[in-house]
């Protein structure tokens, strides 16, 4: 169908599609992609926008999954659950609530895809807690010549491409998930001076199933979360006042930004988790020298363990993620600029659905599987119908 203007959550990301497609189901996407293929046209997938990138940018066709979503089918006894792509984060956290299952772990906003959350490696935060692409153990997927795939455990190098894959190899249909049994948490929060923070970031860490802090650099102060089973996690906090508390599930309470009404931009890059604390101690004195006046929102320091996605900010080591936000009606560009050569001098690397300045020659020689996720992406999509100009210069492919 004919398509208007699309623009991501923020409004700083326009796409102008010639067309927008909405599939109900496999056959239509399919047959969706061998027209554009037949045409050399070029198709990219979306989900609810909350990306702040190029990468959705589609020249051609828009492709939305909103109308192919639910759950298919739940294996109760190994914790696991089939799923269509296009499903919001939040409805399926409510959906597995019902089978007592759950996502291992959530990001402070749920309106994504699990498709969309999958594909750019979105996360949460806890030492031993791994990014949600890790959940996915099976998928099925359209590739770029309109050729339906079914790839499970017994093809892990196919696995490890497809986790962060921005969506270049192909489309996600129904996905399978590693889950575990419905938890109960609790969430506490604490105001605390900085430097508190920083002398007992290390035990925080260590004691917490889940542990980050919000930076507010109008006061140099923090915010604490600490995510734990009810009565687990650190206690004894001397330093810091006790702001708010909230239990229940854990879709329930761990996101907590979903229905935020202030739009903002955000940059974030993975450091390894040694350097975490004085990549962040630089950005701080970094802002409080020269953004302090500007900067109206927060860095978000968090951490995330380490996996094997070819493409995943956390490929072999345990991460630190600092994120900068600003709302999206102030100055962003040039404080984003000048932050990011911190996050390059500690080896960062970035998300790929945030603000950022890299492309493939900076990119490839942070990501030691950069060679063998091209080699799969040539294998699923050789003509190039997923790649638009911005997903070229990223990755490296030259112009069709």
């Amino acid at each position: 169908m004919a398509s208007a203007t699309w623009r991501n959550w923020s409004g700083s990301v326009a796409a102008h599609p010639r067309t927008s497609h909405y599939p109900r189901s496999e056959d239509e996407l399919t047959a969706l992609v061998r027209r554009l293929r037949q045409r050399s046209g070029c198709a990219r997938i979306v989900g609810t926008g909350h990306s702040s990138t190029g990468i959705v940018d589609a020249p051609d066709a828009l492709i939305s999954l909103r109308q192919y979503k639910g759950i298919i089918s739940v294996d109760g006894m190994r914790r696991r659950a089939t799923v269509r792509a296009g499903t919001p984060l939040d409805e399926l956290g409510e959906a597995l609530y019902a089978h007592d299952l759950a996502l291992p772990n959530l990001g402070d906003v749920a309106t994504q895809t699990i498709g969309g959350a999958i594909g750019t490696g979105t996360h949460g935060a806890g030492r031993r807690l791994q990014n949600l692409s890790q959940m996915m153990i099976a998928v099925r997927l359209v590739d770029g010549d309109g050729n339906l795939h079914e790839i499970g455990a017994n093809e892990p190098h196919k696995l490890h491409s497809l986790r962060v894959s921005l969506g270049v190899l192909g489309i996600f249909t129904d996905i399978t998930l590693q889950l575990v049994r419905s938890y109960n948490i609790e969430r506490r929060e604490y105001a605390a001076a900085t430097d508190d923070v920083l002398e007992d970031c290390e035990r925080l860490m260590a004691e917490n199933h889940s542990f980050d802090f919000y930076w507010y650099p109008r006061r140099d102060d923090c915010k604490i979360r600490l995510l734990n089973p009810p009565g687990g996690g650190t206690s004894d906090l001397p330093y810091a006042r006790l702001l708010e508390w909230h239990g229940g599930y854990g879709h329930q309470v761990i996101p907590t930004h979903s229905g935020i009404p202030h739009h903002f931009e955000e940059c974030e890059y993975a450091v390894p988790a040694e350097h975490g604390v004085a990549c962040f101690q630089a950005v701080r004195q970094r802002v409080l020298d020269s953004w302090r006046n500007i900067v109206g929102w927060r860095v978000l320091f968090r951490t995330v363990a380490a996996d094997d996605s070819d493409l995943s900010p956390a490929h072999g080591r345990d991460v630190v993620t600092l994120s900068l936000h600003q709302n999206s009606s102030l100055p962003w560009r040039d404080y984003f600029r000048d932050i990011e050569p911190i996050f390059l001098a500690y080896d960062g690397r970035p998300h790929w659905a945030k603000k950022h300045g890299l492309q493939a020659r900076d990119l490839a020689p942070r990501y030691p599987r950069w060679d063998h996720f091209k080699h799969m992406r040539e294998r699923f999509d050789p003509a190039g119908t997923f790649l638009n100009r911005d997903l070229r210069e990223l990755l490296g492919v030259k112009p069709a």
